[in-house]
């Protein structure tokens, strides 16, 4: 089988993310380029920015992880699949979480400049002319999270490794907006950030075939603004690009500087547990790095302590 036409290719760096045009019938393909990152996503119909991704729906219909096979749906009343995961190599990802803030990091760590998803998201609309308001609630890609025997939610290591891939296929034409999570001082991206490819390319006879669902509504009260008693919106629809934009990311470029840890026998002794433990990574320098965030979230976590990282 040959390979498909690459229609757009873009590495997203830490720090940043990209709005990304996908039509009905093409395949948006992410790909880890390091060991393990989450990719925050958010979607909107490119010919009617009201019609946008809706976790509550998505998590009602296929459950807080969603995987291969299950759609993508956008909020009532639109309420149908606007992509369709046709492939996932790892198959953890996560629709209970919201995506992190500038709010967060200050709040709960003291850090009044930290990267994050919302205001990355919001960075990346800016060049079709939507704005912070517009950013939703994101679909987590990679995220492995569970919920406790209290009902608390949690974040565990995250298992996504070098090649692993998800791929998209848009139902209707969308405009695709992933991320690169901002999260390293959770395991979610097992406390370091790294850059994560993307590809647009068209989907083959046979994956049509299989994955496309027809463009006709289905149900009556999959409603469009046609149905609305106040159609009327006070805003462009379409969304078009502005040409003179110019990223301006927040929190960019992500620098990352070595620091020489001296560590006595008995640390070393403990390392070597947290290694057989399996939970911690295999390299010494990912154990200390796991085993402190983790320590340091307990110890300094300012908001509700049910936010906790690791089991």
């Amino acid at each position: 089988m040959s390979e498909p036409e690459i229609l757009f290719e873009h590495v997203m760096e830490p720090g940043t993310g990209k709005a990304v045009p996908v039509l009905r019938g093409q395949i948006l393909h992410i790909e880890q380029l390091g060991n393990g990152q989450c990719a925050d996503f958010n979607a909107f119909n490119l010919h009617d920015y009201k019609e946008y991704f809706h976790t509550g729906r998505t998590r009602h219909l296929h459950g807080l992880h969603p995987a291969e096979g299950d759609h993508l749906w956008s909020a009532p009343p639109r309420e149908r699949p606007m992509l369709t995961i046709i492939r996932d190599t790892v198959g953890t990802n996560d629709v209970l979480y919201p995506r992190c803030t500038g709010f967060l990091y200050e709040y709960q760590f003291g850090f009044d400049t930290h990267t994050n998803c919302h205001d990355i998201l919001a960075e990346s609309i800016r060049e079709y002319g939507l704005t912070p308001d517009d950013v939703h609630d994101s679909f987590n890609f990679w995220m492995h999270t569970g919920v406790d025997e209290d009902d608390h939610p949690y974040i565990k290591r995250m298992l996504a490794k070098r090649g692993d891939f998800v791929e998209l296929l848009a139902q209707v034409d969308v405009l695709a907006v992933p991320n690169v999570c901002g999260a390293d001082v959770f395991s979610t991206s097992n406390f370091e950030l790294k850059p994560l490819k993307l590809q647009v390319f068209q989907a083959t006879a046979a994956q049509r075939e299989r994955w496309l669902l027809p463009e006709e509504r289905r149900y009556r009260n999959q409603r469009t603004p046609a149905d609305f008693r106040q159609p009327t919106i006070k805003a462009d629809r379409a969304l078009t690009r502005d040409d003179a934009y110019s990223p301006e990311w927040p929190v960019y470029p992500i620098v990352k500087q070595a620091v020489s840890v001296p560590l006595s026998d008995d640390e070393y002794a403990r390392i070597a547990v947290l290694r057989a433990d399996g939970n911690f990574g295999q390299e010494d320098g990912e154990i200390v790095r796991h085993a402190f965030f983790s320590w340091w979230i307990e110890h300094r976590m300012q908001g509700p302590k049910h936010l906790h990282a690791g089991e």
